[in-house]
């Protein structure tokens, strides 16, 4: 199991009629495959709230099976009913799979120990090894440092996807947690400073689109190549907020199908790029082909 470097938050291609296009799939998998570590499966990314149980075993079973280079397998499942995921954890044929990234409970707003408490009762009855998912952004409530310590000493929680945007938070998380637990950025933007206070790397949304040089960027900074690593970091800083005005992943997939892997279309409640986005990505991505 290879979780340092880059993992991609892997998009769901859909076609025209909203199903599921598994040749646009693939395309994907081709164009990321020998740029990144590992691949992350119903993230945020792949609209995992709007796809079915039924196509989430399909996707699953796609990807393992479509994985030639061997890349480590992250499977995305969380969410607020703490019941109902153990339920899921006995239902779901993890075969292939080695990690599971699981979001903090959202919604409900529940306390730091009701957080701590959740995640002890997932890891407790996990098959993989969790990975924690703080997104206060989506969720509403944040996964504080002090939790993710005294969740990171269960032998069952390996590591923390932190996309709450706070660098002290995460020093502190850096400074103070086991060698052994994983400090993963969820901020792509925030991967080479965060890599610089001890990250091992990201779980990436742009890396999608861009797979050979967002990799080559966490690739330098994690050999302490931080002057060429910024210098890359920086290509993305003007095409980074687009992929999130309209929602995540709006912008990545309108990317995507500017460069042939698969078309923007979403599930809604999302809608796909209006056309003053679509205007604005096209220019970056046409100024961004290194």
């Amino acid at each position: 199991m290879n979780l340092h470097g880059t993992g991609i938050a892997l998009v769901t291609p859909f076609d025209k009629e909203g199903q599921v296009d598994y040749e646009a799939l693939r395309r994907l998998l081709q164009h990321t495959e020998n740029h990144v570590e590992y691949w992350v499966v119903h993230g945020t990314t792949g609209e995992s709230v709007s796809t079915t149980a039924t196509e989430k075993a399909q996707i699953a079973e796609f990807i393992r099976k479509n994985n030639p280079t061997q890349r480590t397998l992250v499977y995305g499942l969380g969410g607020n009913n703490t019941q109902h995921l153990l339920e899921e954890l006995k239902k779901i044929d993890f075969t292939g799979y080695s990690a599971i990234l699981s979001v903090s409970p959202y919604y409900n707003k529940p306390s730091q120990e009701g957080i701590y408490q959740h995640y002890v009762k997932i890891a407790d009855n996990s098959p993989l090894p969790i990975i924690l998912y703080n997104v206060p952004g989506r969720t509403m409530s944040n996964l504080t440092a002090q939790t993710t310590l005294r969740l990171a000493e269960h032998p069952n929680i390996i590591g923390i996807k932190e996309a709450s945007g706070n660098l002290e938070q995460c020093m502190n998380i850096a400074h103070h947690k086991p060698a052994d637990f994983l400090l993963i950025s969820g901020d792509d933007l925030l991967t080479v400073p965060m890599i610089a206070v001890g990250a091992s790397g990201v779980i990436s949304v742009l890396a999608n689109a861009f797979p050979q040089k967002f990799g080559d960027m966490v690739r330098k900074a994690l050999a302490n190549d931080f002057v060429g690593a910024s210098k890359l970091l920086y290509n993305f800083l003007a095409i980074n907020e687009l992929m999130y005005a309209e929602s995540n992943p709006v912008g990545v997939k309108q990317a995507l199908e500017l460069l042939g892997v698969c078309s923007s279309e979403v599930r809604m409640p999302l809608l796909k790029a209006t056309p003053e986005l679509k205007k604005k990505i096209t220019e970056k991505v046409e100024r961004m082909m290194w």
